[in-house]
């Protein structure tokens, strides 16, 4: 669930009960206006605590993880965050008009696979080439790149050099390409299940309809 929706619903439920509670010590139980407002914020810190539980609770069980499995995957994911950051910085630094498009799929891609891991955690075992190795790879190069793009005066060398890295970026944007796939390998089978499930039906209702207007003929 996002983290900021996550916080709406805490809020609706914690801040009520704390003001709930603040109003019933302050006029049912005859409680000190300070009094009344130290219970409140107890009952409402309580309240918050006690909801974060339960919905992280629910949260890992509807995902099949351990709370010491989601730390491990949380832990990666703050990572990646911080490099996806940078990779974008040193994509958008780099002053090479004719490959604006592969850097703009090269984000396209990468912030997909973080996103698809982030609302599933799960799908990190099937992305952990991604985030062990190819995004760090990518940020490197990319960063590596900018720099010497931004350098005013480019000698025949360093023309090379670029390509050579240009190419190499745009490898590794077809390897993420891949990492997205295989993070997806679950959803593409499960959708050409479907499929044929649909065009197993779909084939049985003509034939039946088929076998009701051969006996209205007879």
């Amino acid at each position: 669930m996002n983290p900021f929706l996550q916080f709406l619903i805490r809020s609706g439920i914690t801040i009520p009960i704390g003001a709930l509670t603040w109003f019933g010590s302050l006029i049912f139980f005859e409680q000190s206006f300070f009094a009344a407002v130290a219970y409140g914020i107890l009952a409402g810190a309580g309240t918050y605590f006690i909801t974060d539980g339960v919905m992280q609770h629910q949260f890992l069980k509807k995902h099949g993880l351990t709370r010491k499995e989601y730390k491990f995957i949380n832990r990666h994911l703050r990572e990646a965050k911080m490099k996806i950051h940078r990779l974008n910085k040193a994509v958008f630094a780099i002053r090479h008009f004719p490959s604006i498009k592969q850097r703009i799929d090269l984000m396209r891609v990468t912030k997909k696979v973080y996103r698809l891991t982030q609302q599933e955690p799960k799908r990190f075992y099937r992305a952990d080439k991604f985030y062990y190795s190819h995004l760090d790879s990518v940020v490197e190069i990319a960063e590596k790149y900018a720099l010497l793009s931004a350098q005013p005066k480019k000698n025949h060398e360093l023309q090379s050099t670029l390509r050579q890295t240009r190419a190499t970026l745009e490898q590794l944007t077809k390897t993420l390409e891949q990492d997205l796939h295989e993070i997806l390998t679950d959803d593409i089978d499960d959708l050409h299940f479907e499929l044929e499930v649909v065009k197993h039906i779909s084939e049985k209702n003509k034939d039946d309809e088929l076998i009701d207007e051969s006996r209205r003929w007879k």
